[in-house]
């Protein structure tokens, strides 16, 4: 499956990768599962996310997580004939993706309105924190940042009981939804530069996408509740845990059927959503005593064969080995020259075209110098902007 017979939505565009670290790189592999060309333009000394673990023998498999399928092109950027060669390039390029903070790329003399002069179709996406405009787009910030600014860790707060310190948050919800709006955002300029002739500077703001992500959450702030809305929670089973979620009446019918309680069905307390709501924690404490003496694999086949929606909590590694994602191709087999592993492929799949990830993690600056010859420059020419500086390529120890 590492070699993709059927042809990808994006053969044949070539994208212009400045970006680091994980919301842009996120949004540029899944550019390049659709077929296209990425050229990953990175400093002499390679992206920050390169030397991150999980790692091994000195390769980070975080890295080819977010940058399998490209090509790595290392240019010193401060030098005038780097800045050259990537303006050559973009004559031959559909899309620029960057995430540097507003105004790096101005000062490097790269922005969109100096590349879209040399090409007019480019679909230029800047990534970044609070957005190209507003008095905050020139602060600096990561994903836990986002969280914190955009009202998400304390709506998270809200729903815990007994906590008053925000909680610690290692998924960087931030880059993956910013990632992922960048990426569509980027078809919807290209379908229209196909159409138009006329490319496009897409912002998108890690902020703008969090607090879109808040959308119960961000009317509610408008309009308060009188009380918290209930929230679907942990059953404690013999062995372990496992959430079940009665979300409609035909729900909670098929619920009390299948854990032996008709009897449910006539009591006042759940006659209907509304009554549930306000006896939630009493229909919570029910469950728990019914599972309390049963294995959680055995209360999700009671569930799951009455036709309510639940599952056990899955550790990543156990969910990574689930009937779902093994039969549906979820991960990708991939060698970056140390031994294969996983990543996985997108969670969407074409009839008509392919998805996945693509085997190859390039090492920093191995694809410069032939993507110098194909721009006319010469084995001199290639040499010498090695022996300036102004392309890197790291050899392999």
């Amino acid at each position: 499956m590492n070699t993709p017979q059927r042809p990808g939505a994006l053969d044949g565009v070539r994208v212009l990768d400045f970006t680091t670290m994980m919301s842009g790189p996120y949004a540029t592999r899944l550019l390049a599962d659709l077929g296209a060309e990425v050229i990953k333009i990175e400093s002499p000394t390679g992206d920050h996310i390169r030397s991150r673990p999980p790692s091994r023998k000195g390769r980070s498999t975080y890295f080819a997580q977010l940058n399998c399928g490209k090509k790595s092109l290392a240019l010193d950027l401060k030098k005038p004939q780097a800045i050259a060669l990537i303006k050559q390039l973009v004559s031959t390029a559909d899309v620029v993706v960057e995430n540097f903070r507003p105004g790096v790329m101005k000062r490097l003399g790269l922005d969109y309105d100096t590349l879209a002069a040399l090409q007019p179709k480019l679909v230029y996406c800047s990534i970044s924190g609070f957005g190209q405009t507003g008095s905050w787009a020139g602060r600096s910030a990561y994903a836990p940042v986002l969280h914190a600014a955009s009202g998400f860790d304390l709506a998270n707060l809200h729903y815990q009981d007994g906590i008053e310190r925000p909680l610690k948050n290692g998924i960087f919800v931030a880059d993956v939804l910013g990632g992922s709006l960048a990426f569509g955002a980027i078809q919807a300029a290209l379908y229209r530069a196909a159409r138009t002739g006329q490319g496009d500077h897409v912002d998108v703001s890690l902020m703008d996408a969090m607090l879109g992500l808040l959308v119960y959450e961000s009317q509610e702030a408008q309009f308060p509740a009188e009380r918290r809305r209930p929230l679907y929670q942990p059953t404690k089973a013999r062995d372990g845990f496992l959430l079940i979620a009665p979300v409609s009446q035909n729900n909670f019918e098929a619920l009390a059927r299948a854990v032996g309680h008709p009897e449910w069905l006539s009591d006042d307390r759940f006659a209907n959503v509304h009554a549930r709501e306000h006896h939630w924690g009493e229909l919570m404490a029910l469950l728990d005593e019914w599972a309390g003496d049963r294995s959680a694999e055995e209360c999700e086949a009671i569930m799951n064969q009455g036709g309510v929606p639940c599952s056990r909590y899955f550790t990543i590694k156990e969910a990574m080995q689930a009937p779902p994602i093994v039969e549906r191709d979820v991960l990708q087999s991939i060698d970056d020259g140390s031994g294969p592993f996983k990543v996985t492929n997108p969670a969407f799949r074409f009839q008509r075209t392919v998805a996945q990830a693509r085997n190859r993690v390039p090492d920093l600056g191995a694809d410069g110098p032939d993507l110098l010859r194909t721009l006319g420059c010469d084995e001199a020419a290639v040499q010498e902007a090695l022996a300036a500086g102004t392309l890197f390529v790291k050899r392999s120890s």
